[in-house]
């Protein structure tokens, strides 16, 4: 079982809840490519099995979220789940939706951007939540995001909410953002509510409620066709992550040398490819550097 699952993550969980709990029910080693607050819904691509490999292509993707601020307090985790402390009056004559428009327009192209302390980025060996949970002090560097466009959904003027969605860079921090449109809107705002509706190509679309995967297993019980099919449907294979890229056909004298790591001279351009052997079965994939094509991922199960 090779592959990604796209998960949809529910509110109140943490993303690593969502690991172990399909790591029980898979039967094999589990990781994410991302870390979504509790509070946070959405889009959560998890890797299993030989598909733990393919964490290096995902690490670098956009995402696009739909998030709502809430205006007139801050927060000490930037959320809101977090204990009040800043209240600060809105003026309704500048939370008009012409102002907040320029304002989110304002906040498009590359920037700095300063993590905010509750969260797990690691500092002189410690995650950032730990030293906010001491309460020590400790210097937060800027880090440099993009943000490529901001939309404005809704202006609820009656509770003080805005909600907009945003495509972004990784390593953007939501709540951060938040802070910031309240601070141009001349008051304090926290982050309300988070859905991430699309990581690189994954859409919430193909997302799948960890509550159906459970089932699943319960099906497989009772009929054990069941948890086959379920996979098959759902799970995104290597193979297929890989559709774009260009193909190459192994022998069986390659195809040794492929499984031992010995890089071969090919003609190819400089390239990802999909390697296959001589029975059209595909075997992993392989990367073409100064001439040499050397094993990238392999499905171990292939070759016996």
């Amino acid at each position: 079982m090779d592959g990604i699952l796209i998960v949809k993550k529910e509110k109140g969980c943490t993303s690593h809840d969502v690991v172990a709990k399909v790591k029980r029910i898979a039967k094999t080693k589990v990781g994410h490519t991302g870390t979504l607050d509790p509070i946070a819904t959405g889009v959560l691509p998890l890797l299993l099995g030989e598909g733990t490999k393919l964490s290096k292509y995902l690490i670098e993707h956009d995402k696009i979220y739909e998030a709502v601020v809430q205006l007139g307090q801050k927060t000490d985790t930037a959320d809101g789940e977090g204990k009040v402390i800043e209240e600060k009056g809105v003026n309704t004559n500048l939370v008009k939706t012409e102002r907040i428009q320029t304002v989110l327009k304002q906040l498009e192209g590359k920037q700095k951007q300063r993590p905010p302390i509750y969260s797990a980025i690691k500092i002189e060996g410690k995650k950032l939540y730990e030293y906010a949970r001491k309460n020590e002090e400790i210097e937060i560097p800027e880090r440099e995001i993009e943000i490529y466009n901001m939309q404005l959904i809704d202006l609820n003027e009656e509770e003080k909410a805005i909600s907009f969605r945003v495509h972004c860079s990784k390593g953007t921090y939501i709540r951060s953002l938040c802070e910031t449109i309240a601070e141009k809107l001349n008051t304090v705002g926290y982050m309300k509510e988070l859905n991430r509706i699309k990581v690189g190509k994954f859409t919430l679309g193909q997302a799948i409620d960890i509550r159906a995967i459970e089932t699943s297993e319960t099906m497989k019980q009772a009929e054990k066709n069941q948890g086959t099919n379920f996979w098959k449907e759902n799970l995104i294979t290597i193979e297929q992550f890989f559709k774009d890229k260009s193909s190459i056909v192994l022998n069986e004298r390659q195809l040794t040398l492929f499984y031992n790591g010995v890089q071969q001279t090919r003609k190819e351009k400089h390239e990802i490819y999909r390697i296959y052997n001589e029975k059209n079965q595909f075997i992993g994939t392989g990367i073409i550097e100064n001439g040499l094509l050397k094993r990238e991922i392999v499905i171990k199960n292939i070759k016996d």
